[in-house]
């Protein structure tokens, strides 16, 4: 497919173009790109580079996003294109996500709007999951791909760094049912030095996503000796708690080595069990321990009796609450968006 217009994008009048769609608001000169490397000034008209090449498609257990109160047991159809807003030095998926920029080429599969919606009902999927890189780099692509699954009864989600300017959650909003965020840490000098950001606009977007009614799920990927403190920890929970409730849920994932991180040690259990405890302390009414299964730290309880609702093992669910989303004992609804309630807005 070729390059499309990209929007969310202000022409200047020496040819330059200010792009809209991310905080950082690069100004791209012409024949440059972005800071995403997928985002093309020619002749002072801003292009998308990668609309509906997809280099990763897959079906995922939503489970695995992670999301965990949204339709548990669900299928996401997981789409995504080269590209990334950010440069994170421990990056998991750094060969699509940093490609661009490491003039690394990837091959990709042209794919429809059309096509990834047929694709996904075809396979049984009820969601479908705009992630593995930053899905804002490919935002038209994303806007359409959602329009058409909202008619088809599906709900969207985005795994993202939550780097969003208000303007482009404005067009997200409608069509974007759920997200998990990162929020790497509270302290501006760790964005900064390993992702080549800020961490004032994940904050500013996390609260606009979540007024414009957005469900959340927040995630902090546990970094050994940078964001693990409690010094670091503490004041991050507080936030949450504070502006966007205490019924979001927080993964707290475990670290291991990658990208230009690969000498580093992963997280050890004991951080994540101690950071667990600084977010229940803190009135977090969910949280959970990723990619550490030996720490059973992925069960959903009951914020008002206690009882179990959903017992999980890894991406398998070996419990499920009702239907309705509500306490077989006492009947609380648990926060989020349930199974009986895909295609309707999250009721937490």
């Amino acid at each position: 497919m070729p390059a499309v217009p990209a929007i969310l994008a202000t022409p200047l009048p020496d040819g330059s173009v200010r792009c809209d769609v991310c905080a950082h608001r690069c100004l791209v000169r012409p024949g440059r790109v972005g800071i995403c490397g997928v985002r093309e000034n020619r002749d002072g008209r801003l292009y998308s580079t990668v609309y509906g090449e997809v280099v990763a498609a897959a079906v995922d257990p939503i489970e695995k996003k992670p999301l965990f109160h949204v339709a548990p047991g669900a299928s996401a159809y997981s789409i995504a294109t080269v590209g990334c807003n950010f440069h994170c030095a421990f990056c998991q998926n750094w060969e699509i996500a940093q490609g661009p920029r490491l003039g690394q080429p990837l091959p990709g599969r042209r794919l429809s709007p059309e096509a990834v919606v047929s694709e996904a009902v075809r396979k049984g999927c009820e969601t479908i999951a705009y992630t593995y890189v930053e899905p804002t780099v490919f935002l038209e692509y994303a806007l359409d791909c959602a329009r058409l699954a909202h008619r088809e009864g599906m709900l969207n989600l985005f795994v993202t760094n939550g780097y969003q300017t208000p303007e482009a959650i404005e067009l997200l909003a409608p069509v974007l049912d759920a997200a998990n965020v990162d929020l790497k840490s509270f302290d501006d000098a760790v964005y900064r030095r390993a992702c080549g950001a800020r961490v004032e606009p994940v904050k500013e977007a996390l609260v606009e996503m979540r007024r414009r009614g957005i469900w959340l799920e927040v995630t902090t990927l546990l970094l050994p000796d940078v964001n693990d403190s409690p010094e670091q920890l503490r004041p991050l929970v507080a936030w949450l708690v504070a502006e966007l409730g205490p019924e979001t849920p927080w993964h707290v994932s475990r670290f291991f080595p990658a990208h230009r991180w690969s000498d580093r040690a992963p997280t050890s259990l004991s951080s994540i069990t101690a950071a667990l405890e600084i977010g229940r302390e803190a009135g977090l009414l969910h949280v959970y321990g990723g990619n550490a299964p030996g720490l059973r730290a992925e069960d959903t309880f009951c914020p008002g009796c206690g009882d179990l609702l959903i017992a999980r093992h890894g991406y398998r669910i070996e419990r499920y609450l009702r239907p309705d989303g509500t306490c077989p004992s006492c009947g609380r609804a648990l926060a989020g968006i349930a199974l009986a309630e895909r295609s309707a807005r999250p009721c937490g």
